[in-house]
């Protein structure tokens, strides 16, 4: 029996017969490239029923195809179920990507339509045969599509104005030998405008366009005419500073605003790519110098992540005195129970605005999927045995968090006390580095992974990525990975170190801090860098294999938890300071 997704396919494909379209491409993005699109763009969902953050469609009159990674492989196979879409399998070895797909199955002639708001030009181009743009496609079928998001917009103090951004930009766009530039990425119109929003979910980011010449800036932003009052307030504090601000919509007419070589980000949208190209506007594409800038903290941002920090520190122990007193105590907790709780002790702060991301909270088997989705109905319940993985962030006004703690709720067996070690090794290992200036981090990477390779163990997705200051928690170009990237760490930037193991059906361990990356000090050698731990909350240490750990690794270990225990306490309630004494005593 068809269920409701097969009937959207076949929908669309009747629109295909008639228009003579061999193929239908479908992203799961926006049209800014978010990792999180709203849920106007939700388009891979609406057609096939699966949720993950990562995932493209195919459809052609006889095939329904979804391109994921291995994040998501069972989660696939379980939504796509009765749906008619085929699960194609992408970084792995022998994978055949969507443009190498339609050129084998139709050569150069194939005629593929897309919708070139949501998928980016430089994906579009990769395509065979001609490629035809259609924006809003699916519109045609999704009576109930949302509308574009509108939510309040306001102004932030970030140690740096507007005014001595954009003057850095027009620099920059100088000497790339453009006029201008068009920002569509929504975390670097943020950070050049200094401002925030919640449009995008889990990201404080504002849905619009900043185009930059040399004596104009426009800012691409109204929706609607009825504007609430704290986003009037933040147009009126940006108009005095001589920025046009100008419908959403009219970034449609955008050539007519250039006069000159435009500077697009390598993620522009097909679409406006398209719009330029038809009307003979000189362009060039490149990675957006606002991403290494951005990356790199000033001064008051960096102070205002560690407040962050400290905050979220807070709530992380007295979570998680909660989680193990409920259970000495008999409660039945879910997995769904203790991440609404975690929000909820998060929320009390003034300061906080929203989790980071949807929150990973995974009791035995779950915790061995790294992107769990954690179900809201007949979630499983912990129990007092075992290990459970909380993987959770917030949004606060000072700053983003992202950390990950394994649990143990009880007894364990030699394999998970084992595994739980040598991930912890692993972190430590790779935080108490000291690195040579230059260094990127796909060649300190083999640092948190060599203690799991030696016992022939390993962890399929990147150790390390950027994080933002109230801003998306995964941002680059930095990141600790395998991959090739030779973006080197600088001070002022802020990473994660997170590596994991994972054993299908059994358990989960997965051990994440973000860390600063700061100045070690300059000697004969050269200059030298190091990791900072910005986040504070105890690692467990009841199951730890001590023998397995190093003289170096234990002093580590407790010098990091003396931080946390000196930092915190004095914050928290006595009875629950107690606890973190105990949690945090020398091993």
């Amino acid at each position: 029996m068809d269920n409701i997704y097969s009937q959207r396919i076949e929908r669309l494909r009747s629109l295909m017969s008639s228009k003579g379209w061999d193929a239908v491409v479908v992203s799961g993005s926006d049209p800014h490239a978010s990792e999180y699109p709203s849920d106007r763009w939700k388009q891979v969902q609406w057609l096939s029923g699966f949720t993950g953050e990562a995932g493209d469609l195919v459809i052609t009159l006889d095939h329904a195809g979804l391109w994921t990674d291995s994040r998501y492989f069972i989660q696939a196979r379980t939504q796509l179920e009765g749906t008619g879409v085929e699960l194609h399998k992408t970084r792995v070895p022998g994978e055949v990507l969507i443009p190498l797909w339609l050129k084998q199955e139709f050569g150069d002639d194939a005629i593929i339509a897309l919708d070139g708001l949501s998928v980016g030009a430089s994906d579009a181009l990769e395509l065979p045969g001609t490629v035809i743009s259609v924006p809003d496609l699916l519109s045609r079928f999704w009576e109930d599509r949302p509308a574009i998001p509108q939510t309040p917009i306001f102004t932030i103090e970030t140690g740096e104005t507007r005014q001595q951004k954009l003057a850095w930009l027009r620099d920059q766009i100088k000497s790339s030998g453009c006029d201008a530039a068009l920002i569509s990425s929504l975390d670097c119109v943020a950070w050049m405008l200094n401002v925030r929003a919640s449009d995008i979910e889990y990201n404080p980011l504002v849905l619009s366009y900043l185009l930059v010449t040399q004596d104009r800036v426009l800012w691409y932003v109204i929706r609607e005419e009825d504007i609430d009052e704290q986003t009037q307030a933040c147009f009126d504090e940006i108009s005095a500073e001589d920025i046009d601000i100008l419908p959403y919509a009219d970034i449609e007419y955008i050539s007519s605003e250039i006069d000159g070589k435009i500077l697009l980000e390598t993620s522009v949208n097909y679409n406006i790519y398209s719009s330029l190209l038809a009307a003979n506007v000189a362009f060039e594409m490149q990675r957006s110098p606002i991403a290494l800038r951005k990356a790199i903290k000033n001064p008051r941002e960096v102070e205002a992540m560690r407040r962050a920090h400290v905050t979220d520190g807070v709530a992380m122990v007295r979570f998680l005195y909660y989680l193990e007193r409920s259970l000495d105590a008999g409660r039945e907790l879910s997995e769904w129970d203790a991440a609404l709780k975690l929000e909820d002790i998060r929320s009390e702060s003034e300061e906080y605005t929203g989790d980071s991301f949807q929150t990973i909270s995974a009791y035995g088997p779950g915790a061995a999927l790294p992107h769990y989705i954690t179900p809201k109905d007949d979630a499983p319940i912990l129990r007092q045995s075992g290990l459970y993985l909380n993987d959770s962030g917030a949004q606060y006004t000072t700053g983003t968090t992202d950390i990950t703690r394994t649990i143990p709720l009880g007894e364990c067996t030699a394999l998970e006390r084992e595994d739980y070690t040598l991930v912890l090794k692993g972190h430590i290992d790779l935080a108490k580095a000291v690195f040579p200036v230059g260094t990127a981090g796909c060649q300190i990477d083999a640092l948190a992974r060599n203690p799991l390779w030696e016992s022939m163990r390993n962890f399929g997705h990147g150790t390390g990525h950027g994080v933002g200051y109230f801003l998306g928690v995964h941002e680059g170009p930095q990141d600790i990975r395998q991959n090739f990237n030779s973006t080197p760490l600088r001070p002022g930037m802020i990473t994660s170190i997170e590596p994991g193991i994972y054993r299908e059906g059994r358990h989960g361990v997965r051990h994440e801090n973000l860390y600063l990356c700061v100045d070690a000090g300059t000697n004969d050698f050269g200059a030298w860098l190091r990791f900072e731990p910005l986040t504070l909350c105890p690692f467990d240490c009841s199951i730890l294999e001590l023998d397995l750990l190093d003289r170096n690794e234990k002093r580590w270990l407790n010098d990091y938890h003396q931080k946390v225990y000196e930092t915190l306490s004095p914050l928290l309630p006595e009875h629950i300071a107690q606890w973190l004494k105990e949690k945090t005593a020398a091993i």
